[in-house]
């Protein structure tokens, strides 16, 4: 396709492009030739006219040098002062890609690896993040974030909950803010760094199936009697809709509660995973221990639940008490029909879908060095919105073609990768393809490889799931951003020198 990928500090296996030279009926070896001598004559020429117009001012002899600098400059200068760029560097024989490469290439001023992102808190340090992390309290400088209200200027404060906003006010994303928290990390998938209950290392997912063989359709372990949703009537419409459950919990309680509940819930076809409130993204271990198990879970809780769903029919939603009746119709005639029910587990045998991998992949990374990535991108962001990082070029003009800087890393990790792309190929396709292709090449491992269980971790292939800039919540970045086709990409890729990208890989 024409373009070529370059990984920062390595220039091997490049492919030169030489700059267009006219010399009509001349052998290659003597445009070679006279393309070499060409700048010395250039200068000459130029030195002689300042030199027969010394009696001109100041202003026209700069005027004139101008001209023939911009007559013989490469192409690729051409509207470096529009970018507020100086100097008359030249391409020479280096590609619109080196060059790039070469002019974009910066130092920051903190090296992570030295000074390590540090937060205080009651967590050790993290040593496998992709950042240097550290928490704890060091006397010797200002830590760069706190759980809690800081009381210092410039260190961010972060708030850390895995309870419901329902039952802690503060856990609200506006409410934390209006209150002074910089950071958000709570179930919700549009906080910065979201908490979740479930990870591939706490469950086996994949676990065989087991027979059914308890005679009650249902299980339920609910131990919270005052919750402030509907699931204690909707157990007993349930009931009264002559399905029969066997509760272990504190709330109406009919069986032994002494036992393993995963074990246990591995006997029955159906779990009631009953969350305590009905917020957007609050899903529990009740409910994936109930998938862990090889059940079919029944859910009260949030209106989103689909989003956490491994596969087409595998979960039955009560959104509000009038849809007990028609719940409980659906789990007997399940339960009479195995082929049916299989069906529903299906996922148990093939594999969860992409999007629920997508999801539950984002746990592969310990949300303390999610953390410590979140606040390094924003340190680097705030260094780059000086000067000297805005003169970088970030695009290349040869001829009638433009060559853009992009920067993308795989979610989950820290520094970016270099992905070069043409004018004349900027489509989504293209920008995945060379995505793809680069990481390929380099052999990548994707972050989860080491987590998910040995049959979802494939062989030495993956495929992108999304690509989004960098920047974005996880619920814009799984569910609801998108670019408005291929025109959409490139007013995005023109309009941000440099763009930053996260791919998701499955």
């Amino acid at each position: 396709m024409g373009v070529f990928s370059f990984h920062r500090g390595s220039r091997t296996a490049t492919t030169h492009e030489a700059l267009p030279v006219s010399a009509a009926g001349a052998s290659p070896a003597n445009k070679r030739r006279w393309s070499n001598l060409m700048p010395f004559v250039v200068a000459l020429v130029v030195i002689a006219e300042i030199s027969f117009l010394g009696k001109l001012d100041l202003a026209n002899k700069a005027a004139f040098v101008d001209s023939w600098t911009e007559l013989f400059a490469p192409s690729s200068m051409a509207g470096r002062d529009d970018l507020g760029l100086a100097g008359n560097d030249d391409l020479g024989l280096l590609s619109c890609e080196e060059w790039l490469e070469r002019e974009d290439a910066v130092e920051y001023s903190r090296d992570f690896g030295k000074e390590p992102v540090l937060v205080t808190g009651d967590e050790k340090d993290w040593k496998s993040c992709s950042v240097g992390c550290q928490f704890g309290g060091n006397s010797a400088r200002k830590p760069d974030a706190s759980f809690g209200l800081a009381n210092q200027d410039g260190t961010a404060s972060v708030l850390r909950s895995m309870e419901s906003a329902q039952y802690y006010a503060e856990n609200n994303i506006n409410n934390a803010r209006r209150k002074g928290y910089n950071i958000i990390m709570t179930t919700s998938l549009s906080s910065d760094v979201p908490v979740g209950y479930f990870s591939w290392a706490e469950y086996d997912i994949m676990a065989p199936m087991q027979p059914k063989t308890e005679k009650a359709l249902a299980a339920a372990f609910i131990s919270n009697c005052g919750a402030r949703n509907f699931r204690l009537q909707a157990l007993e419409a349930l009931e009264k809709a002559n399905i029969k459950i066997d509760s272990y919990g504190g709330c109406h309680r009919n069986r032994d509660g002494k036992v393993d509940k995963v074990q246990t819930l591995k006997r029955y076809k159906f779990s009631l995973a009953f969350e305590n409130s009905n917020e957007e993204d609050y899903v529990t271990e009740k409910y994936f221990q109930s998938l862990v198990a090889g059940t079919i879970p029944v859910v009260v809780g949030p209106p989103n639940i689909e989003d956490f769903s491994p596969g087409l029919g595998s979960i039955l939603y009560i959104k509000e008490l009038s849809d007990v009746e028609s719940v409980a119709k659906t789990m007997k005639e399940l339960a009479d029909n195995p082929e049916a029910f299989n069906q529903s587990l299906r996922w148990k045998y093939e594999g969860p879908s992409d999007s629920f991998k997508a999801l539950v992949d984002m746990a592969a990374v310990h949300s303390s060095c999610r953390l410590c990535i979140h606040l390094a991108t924003k340190i680097r962001e705030k260094e780059e919105s000086s000067l000297e990082f805005k003169r970088r070029p970030c695009k290349c003009t040869r001829g009638s073609g433009v060559v853009y800087h992009l920067y993308v890393r795989e979610r989950g990790r820290f520094e970016m990768e270099s992905i070069f792309i043409r004018s004349g190929n900027l489509t989504l396709e293209a920008f995945e393809s060379l995505v793809l292709t680069k990481f390929k090449s380099q052999k990548h491992v994707p972050i989860w490889k080491q987590e998910r269980p040995e049959v979802l971790r494939g062989r030495d292939d993956f495929k992108i799931y999304k690509i989004y800039p960098v920047g974005l919540t996880q619920r814009q970045a799984l569910y609801t951003f998108r670019y408005n086709g291929d025109a959409d990409f490139r007013s995005h890729v023109e309009s941000n020198p440099c763009a930053k990208f996260e791919v998701i890989f499955v």
